[in-house]
């Protein structure tokens, strides 16, 4: 499969070729790259993928719609659907319609806690009320997921209110690229935060998605 860029991942997602495998995974476009890799890196054949927009992540209340038209468009394709997304800001109503839709969904509240593993993110959430997260593509698309929306590029002196109550940047890390790191150490400076760098590989999204 021909992964798009990260701007088309944002907007537009992914669309699945030609159905060819028995599983679809029916995921965040801002996970198609670390799909795609676990994909190739376990030869799971059976396995297609189609994403939805990654801009989802800052509109939490179009995710379950968008993910309840999808299954219901692919549905007669796949003998299963598994539905990439963690609960994501919906508050519930994601994994109450996949419910209702009959598919599984990945555990957890967020990809922050399945990238860093939900039963160490449990352990440490509440020591790190103060970290602002970001992963591989959020660092790479950091104006178009945080300084834009936050009108951060038309009015730089709100950052302070945005951000004076948060002590750290965490860059969870999903690969080791030394220059996405001095991206994300320029993303921490620009808000004004404390920088930490954390490997954490795929987490429990490559656990999940070897259930399958």
């Amino acid at each position: 499969m021909q992964l798009p860029d990260d701007s088309t991942l944002t907007t537009d997602g992914l669309e699945t070729d030609s159905p060819t495998g028995r599983v679809l995974l029916l995921a965040c476009g801002a996970l198609a790259r670390e799909i795609l890799d676990l994909i190739k890196l376990n030869n799971w054949s059976h396995m297609d993928l189609t994403c939805l927009p990654a801009i989802f992540h800052i509109h939490p209340e179009k995710i379950a719609p968008a993910v309840q038209e999808a299954v219901k468009k692919h549905r007669e394709n796949y003998e299963q659907i598994l539905v990439a997304y963690a609960d994501c800001g919906t508050g519930g109503i994601l994994e109450q319609t996949c419910n209702e839709l009959g598919v599984e969904m990945i555990a957890g509240p967020h990809c922050y806690s399945f990238f860093e593993g939900n039963d160490r993110f449990a352990e440490i959430s509440e020591d790190e009320f103060t970290a602002f997260y970001l992963t591989d593509f959020l660092v790479r698309q950091f104006d178009a997921f945080v300084w834009k929306p936050m009108g951060l590029d038309r009015h730089p002196e709100l950052r302070d209110m945005y951000f004076g109550n948060y002590e750290k940047l965490v860059y969870q890390a999903q690969t080791e690229d030394q220059a996405l790191t001095a991206k994300a150490q320029e993303c921490a400076e620009r808000l004004g935060l404390a920088f930490e760098r954390r490997f954490t590989g795929y987490g429990d999204l490559a656990t999940a998605l070897g259930k399958y």
